[in-house]
């Protein structure tokens, strides 16, 4: 039959391509409006010249027209495919359709998104909570930042257009150019085989390797276009996603400008982010139906395609059948009169002959008119197809856009939700049914013209038959009466045989719808399953959420609002791409069938190159051993042909199947370790910060150390003395220890009382939830009842998880604002501290040079500008002394340069005792062998892993002055390395792996003030 399309590799980069065009389209519009070009300029060419779309005039920037000249494809697969490609280009029309879902769906998110941001922020002014001009601005800055991201992802996928084309173009041009090296090296060789043999085995070996050099170059353009796809649609994808995270950023960005500013209050900025939180995950809810609702009703309308295709095979093999059958009566009817001795046989050549001709033109004819009818039944069907399908997107349109203004049908964004929800799948379910509808009046129309023709066909050649042979058979005095006996014994033939095909095409029929309606059960239920599925992801998603509010953490209200916006962009992408599954799918079936078929391939060659060794040792004339070479050499490459032929194997189809789930898995793990690495950040942030804080502390202690000691040891001062200068400097440190006591029982007397006045809010009273008994009537149902205790119960399940969150973030503030008091008032130490220290230097006249040095010492993780800090501060609370400001005598150099030696013995006494602290931390190196040391570093490369729910402690311990543990040891292992000096921490989990959903007992912290006051009388 005639074709429109030749090759497998074709078909495919015609899906390819039209793929590229979805995504061209897209970014032309309102949706997302990125580029999508393939420039593979070999195999476009090929395109070019064997595939158009008709009527340009719908190829416009409408993003409805675009989706039903996408839907027009299918009528050109069932007119111009050939029967044995149907399946092949109705597989890359479903990718191509999967992609325009994925970015329907992507638009559809985009504007739910910014209009329920919209609704929010107009509530927030119906509540009295934000100002109508604050509104207003915040309004025209949201829709300003939209559209600088939409420019920008428009720019970075064009980057990466131009960056994987021109990779996909070299890659293309280097396998392709080998592959033609390899084709000319084995052309060469067998040009040279074909002179020492005769004509027919070199025809037939020659053909072969054509036959083989072709399904290479088919095989390895569709890898290489399907790795190309597979670029595209991971580049889609990951703009996708950062899109998701953009929009995030942008609306937690304006809440925290619009709280500092003072535009909103805390509580209120509070509750909207609470109410965004929530709304986003039924948003992600609804998506999630959307997208499985969708893949549903586009793998049902495939699976209906392909039944319709089943049947279009089978037309076709029946009419071949019948005109085959009709044809091969004449010649019957020649040779049976040859037979049965009524025919010369000088005859019987020229009948055949003509007879021939005649079943020929016969057949031609029915091809061209085949085509013709073909081309303008296309037309017929493209037009009425168009028609009705514009017609109902035009409604569908009209119905989506008196969204458009989401304020004025409800305030309440839940009810936007589900209006958008019903509306999509109503209209979802109206254009499959349509679609379904016109495929089927398509299928219809093409099989009564096939039959139309098919029959006009069988006349025709009855016509041939009785109107000419026979005719011809009786001017050659072949008996009248055995020719229609003949003749009439033909007719019941052609009669039976027809019955025969409609018996067996109406069971093959059967079969088929019955393989429909088990495809669909098997839908339906992988429906259910996808149902059930996004919801134990959403589920886990809030677990994990859940998880990290009850974890021991002190984050601010700010810190808060970025782990939600953090939050929201890692699980933002928890859903699964249409596409991308079954293009990553594609992807890996070809790699595993490529690398099968080399190692098949390489047998065979192996096998060949013994052969040849055999061959060589036993044959010894020139001429036999080309012969037997030849052979040996075809049967070589039917074997290589066959393997290409060779269908799909299941073991690579359960390969990619495993390989695709092991992929799902990381991915959910790697956003769950991507969120838990951030909280550790935040919390290793405020840990580093304190860590600095008490090294600069525990340095000024040791100064003070150092200085009482010189004021003992010059005699300037008794220890009397020295006694009553701490004690003076005591009533600071008590005073600074009742006010922090005093602000940090007050903070958690107010968190007390919100905790009773939340509990009283969450109560069933509370909530409106009455506890009273509900008399039955008897009248109603009893599953009416429970129905109605059900979803209160939900609903209260709901609420009180809500006031546990609400908890368990007031915990964390509440510990963040304790531990910026304990700052504080640690801040408010260090510097009454520095001026204790300033007081010594003044006392005992200690040169700055020697106090810079001795910092430096005491603080060897600090910048040279962090230390001068420190030794300015030092220095606005003393009046030193210029090292030049002695007397100029001799007795005030020998005063001078002893007070010299004196600090530079201090200096270096300081540096001795570092260094002997610090060989005193490392055991004897004698004791321990090289071994033990190696041994020690594989245990750690062992042991060593980051557990992503392991998490910081946010309140370590204070001992003594000077010494301060920073990880909770009971999920963190600090080991240090002794060849190299570092550290090496080992996160652990909790002993209960199980999530928890209770806050922990906050432990009460020792005072650092109280540990001060100890180091004080240690030191006395």
């Amino acid at each position: 039959m005639p074709s429109m399309l030749q090759g497998s590799s074709l078909l495919f980069f015609v899906s390819f391509v039209l793929t590229c065009a979805v995504f061209f389209i897209l970014y032309q519009t309102k949706i997302l409006k990125w580029n999508f070009h393939s420039k593979n300029q070999e195999i476009q060419h090929e395109l070019s010249q064997n595939h158009k779309l008709e009527h340009s005039q719908f190829s416009s920037g409408d993003l409805f027209s675009e989706d039903v000249i996408m839907n027009d494809q299918i009528i050109d697969i069932l007119t111009f495919e050939e029967s044995g490609n149907m399946l092949q280009a109705l597989e890359d029309l479903e990718v191509a359709s999967l992609t325009r879902a994925d970015a329907d769906l992507e638009a559809y998110r985009m504007q739910i998104c910014k209009e329920v941001i919209a609704m929010m922020m107009k509530n927030m002014v119906l509540s009295h909570s934000l100002f109508p001009h604050v509104e207003k601005r915040m309004s025209s800055i949201f829709k300003k930042q939209f559209l600088a991201m939409e420019k920008e992802i428009q720019e970075e996928y064009e980057r990466k257009v131009v960056a994987f084309t021109a990779e996909c173009n070299l890659e293309t041009r280097k396998k392709m150019e080998a592959q033609r090296q390899k084709e000319r090296a084995a052309n060469e060789e067998a040009e040279e085989l074909m002179k020492k043999v005769n004509e027919k085995p070199a025809v037939e070996y020659r053909t072969l390797l054509d036959r083989l050099h072709r399904l290479e170059q088919d095989h390895l353009k569709r890898f290489l276009l399907v790795k190309q796809e597979e670029y595209f649609a991971k580049a889609y994808r990951q703009l996708a996603i950062s899109q998701r995270k953009e929009l995030h950023n942008i609306f937690f960005t304006q809440i925290t400008n619009a709280t500092l500013k003072g535009e909103l209050k805390l509580e209120a900025a509070k509750a909207l982010v609470q109410d965004y939180s929530k709304i986003q995950g039924d948003i992600e809810e609804l998506m999630d139906f959307l997208q499985a609702s969708k893949k549903y009703h586009l793998n049902r309308r495939f699976a209906y395609r392909e039944y319709l295709i089943s049947k279009v095979q089978l037309m076709d093999s029946q009419a071949s059948t019948l005109i085959n059958a009709a044809a091969t009566q004449i010649s019957a009817l020649i040779n049976k009169m040859e037979r049965a001795g009524h025919l010369p046989e000088s005859h019987l050549g020229l009948l055949l002959d003509r007879a021939e001709t005649e079943i020929n033109s016969v057949k031609q004819k029915f091809d061209h008119d085949l085509k013709q009818e073909k081309q303008k039944l296309h037309q017929k069907l493209i037009i009425k197809r168009r028609r009705e399908m514009l017609q109902k997107q035009k409604e569908h349109r009209k119905e989506q856009l008196s969204l458009g203004d989401p304020f004025k049908t409800t305030k309440e964004v839940t009810h936007y939700l589900s209006h958008w929800k019903n509306l999509l799948n109503d209209h979802a379910i109206e254009f499959e049914e349509l679609t379904e509808k016109l495929d089927n009046e398509a299928s219809e129309d093409l099989k009564d013209l096939i039959f139309s023709l098919t029959e006009k066909a069988v006349e025709e050649l009855k016509r041939v038959q009785y109107g000419i042979f026979v005719q011809e058979l009786v001017k050659l005095n072949v008996p009248k009466m055995f020719l229609l006996e003949a003749v009439e014994e033909h007719k019941k033939e052609i009669i039976v045989q027809r019955e025969q095909l409609e018996r067996e095409e109406h069971e093959k029929r059967m079969v088929v719808e019955e393989l429909l309606q088990l495809t669909r059960q098997k839908l339906s239920q992988e429906l259910e399953a996808r149902f059930s599925e996004q919801k134990k992801l959403r589920s886990w998603e809030q677990s994990v959420f859940m998880h990290l509010l009850s974890l021991p953490l002190s984050l601010s209200e700010e810190e808060l609002l970025k782990m939600r916006q953090e939050f929201h962009c890692c699980f933002s992408q928890v859903d699964s791409s249409l596409a991308l599954p079954k293009i990553r799918a594609r992807t890996l079936l070809q790699a595993f069938e490529l690398e099968q078929r080399d190692a098949e391939l390489l047998k065979v060659d192996q096998n060949l190159a013994m052969t040849n060794k055999q061959q060589h040792s036993k044959m010894k004339k020139t001429g036999s051993r080309s012969r037997n070479k030849i052979d040996i050499l075809k049967k070589s490459l039917q074997d290589k042909i066959f393997i290409y032929e060779d269908s799909v194997k299941d073991a690579n189809v359960n390969k990619v199947n495993y390989e695709l789930l092991l992929e799902k898995d990381c991915q959910l793990r790697d956003l769950e370790n991507k969120l838990g690495e951030y909280i550790a950040s935040l919390q290793f942030q405020k840990t580093v910060k304190k860590i600095k804080m008490l090294e600069l502390y525990t340095a000024i202690i040791s100064v003070q150390a150092l200085l009482f000691e010189q004021l003992s040891m010059s005699k300037n001062m008794s220890k009397l003395e020295c006694i009553q200068i701490l004690e003076a400097h005591n009533p600071e440190i008590e005073e600074l220890d009742r006010k922090l006591e005093y602000e940090m029982l007050h903070k958690e007397s107010a968190q007390q009382q919100q905790h009773l006045m939340n509990k009283q809010r969450w109560t069933p009273d509370g909530l409106g939830l009455s506890s009273e008994p509900v008399e039955m009537n008897a009248d109603r149902q009893v599953t009416v009842l429970l129905r109605q205790a059900m979803n209160r119960c939900n609903q209260f399940i709901n609420l009180h998880q809500q006031s546990l969150r609400d908890e368990q973030w007031n915990c964390m503030v509440l510990e963040d604002l304790l531990e910026n008091i304990e700052m504080d008032a640690f801040l408010a130490l260090y510097s009454q501290e520095l001026r204790l220290a300033g007081y010594l230097s003044k006392l005992t006249r200690v040169p700055m040079g020697t106090l810079h040095g001795i910092l430096n010492l005491l603080l060897p993780s600090s910048s040279q500008s962090e230390v001068l800090s420190v030794l300015d501060s030092i220095n606005k609370y003393t009046d030193a002394v210029a090292e030049g400001d002695s007397a100029a005598d001799e007795s005030g150099s020998c005063k001078k340069r002893k007070n010299q030696e004196r600090w530079q013995a201090l200096e270096n006494k300081v540096r001795e005792d570092l260094i002997n602290r610090s060989l005193e931390r490392i055991p004897s190196l004698n004791r321990r062998e090289d071994s033990l040391i190696k041994k020690k570093q594989l245990v750690l490369l062992e042991e060593a892993s980051f557990i992503h729910r392991g998490c910081l402690s946010t309140h370590p311990p204070m001992e003594q002055s000077g010494q301060y543990v920073s990880l909770n040891t009971a999920t963190v292992e600090s080991i240090e390395v002794l060849d190299t000096g570092e550290k090496v921490f080992l996160f652990r989990e909790q002993s209960d792996p199980v999530l928890s959903f209770h806050n922990s007992p906050r432990k009460k912290k020792k005072n650092f003030l109280n540990s001060k006051k100890a180091a004080h009388a240690s030191m006395d």
